[in-house]
């Protein structure tokens, strides 16, 4: 299982917990709000915007949330001072991992995160030390119960995305951000939806993990996933079939 596709499986499941205690809707509020200061409130114009309240509204984000978000991030309102960071830095093992902030007051954040790379046998290391590993792609993850791989296949690849594969009982489609979107509507227009959706960061290459290092790694990506600035982490983390199968066991 590739870090990419097996963490944003987990995160998906484990969104479903944290929105039923609003504790994702303060971080979704958070990139709405960045993506409506930086690109306009208007979401027919401003992709980023669409794919912010698109996420919101997936987990039943109230639209008064969602207007007031938008309002921030336009100046309408007060409360749209967030700060744009990525800290990178390696996991148990070697992993590589990127993590993407959206923050108040860095003075607070930066401790915060490091000690959270510290608790799981982590390094929170220097500006650029791991992002060369990674490409932006956009990821749509679709259960192998939901439709043929040939079928998939086919619309997936007419629409511009880059491969289609089998990756732990999900198909893994991967494209360039330019053609997220198209790839997208040619999903939906064939009635085919995703588990998982989004932009993010993909490994180059992976490093495979045994059962005592995958538990590690795994707390650390959760323990980032709670923490109410983080909003994406990315690793290069392999888990095989086997060793995944020991750790669901206990």
């Amino acid at each position: 299982m590739a870090g990419h596709s097996h963490w944003a499986g987990i995160k998906h499941k484990k969104a479903l917990v944290d929105a039923k205690r609003g504790k994702l809707w303060s971080k979704l509020s958070k990139a709405i709000i960045v993506a409506a200061r930086t690109g306009g409130g208007d979401p027919d114009m401003n992709l980023r915007l669409r794919y912010a309240i698109d996420d919101a509204k997936a987990v039943s984000m109230p639209k008064d949330n969602i207007q007031r978000a938008v309002k921030k991030g336009a100046g309408e309102l007060d409360g749209g001072n967030l700060e744009e960071i990525v800290y990178e830095g390696y996991g148990a093992g070697g992993v590589a991992v990127l993590c993407e902030v959206l923050t108040d007051n860095r003075n607070r954040t930066a401790p915060e995160i490091r000690k959270i790379f510290e608790m799981a046998d982590g390094k929170l290391g220097s500006t650029g030390c791991v992002a060369w590993m990674f490409d932006s792609k956009g990821l749509f993850l679709v259960p192998t119960d939901k439709t043929e791989e040939e079928k998939l296949m086919e619309i997936a690849l007419e629409a511009g995305a880059d491969d289609v594969r089998l990756d732990a009982g999900n198909f893994e489609v991967t494209c360039d951000p330019a053609v997220y979107q198209q790839v997208s509507e040619a999903l939906n227009s064939a009635g085919i939806e995703p588990e998982v959706s989004q932009i993010t960061r993909v490994p180059q290459n992976t490093v495979d993990l045994d059962a005592a290092t995958a538990r590690k790694v795994l707390k650390l990506m959760e323990r980032l996933d709670d923490h109410d600035d983080v909003q994406n982490m990315s690793a290069n983390f392999n888990i095989p079939d086997e060793v995944m199968a020991e750790i669901g066991e206990e």
